[in-house]
């Protein structure tokens, strides 16, 4: 299989773990849109919006998306 993600410049990681870490980077992309849509209709919290957006501030350092 192919890999469908590409590491940053600088970045030195195994490609099993960068498999492993880009299944979180792709959940934390779901569970974004997920709580953008649920922070609309006031059923989450603020301050998971913020825990959200760090993770993904964080995957963004990793990866090249």
């Amino acid at each position: 299989m192919t890999a469908k993600w590409i590491l940053r410049e600088g970045v030195k990681m195994d490609d099993a773990t960068a498999s492993e870490v880009a299944k979180i980077a792709c959940a934390l992309k779901s569970l974004s849109a997920y709580t953008s849509l649920a922070m609309e209709s006031e059923d989450a919290p603020e301050d998971l919006q913020v825990i959200v957006d760090e993770g993904l501030d964080a995957m963004t350092r990793i990866f090249v998306w």
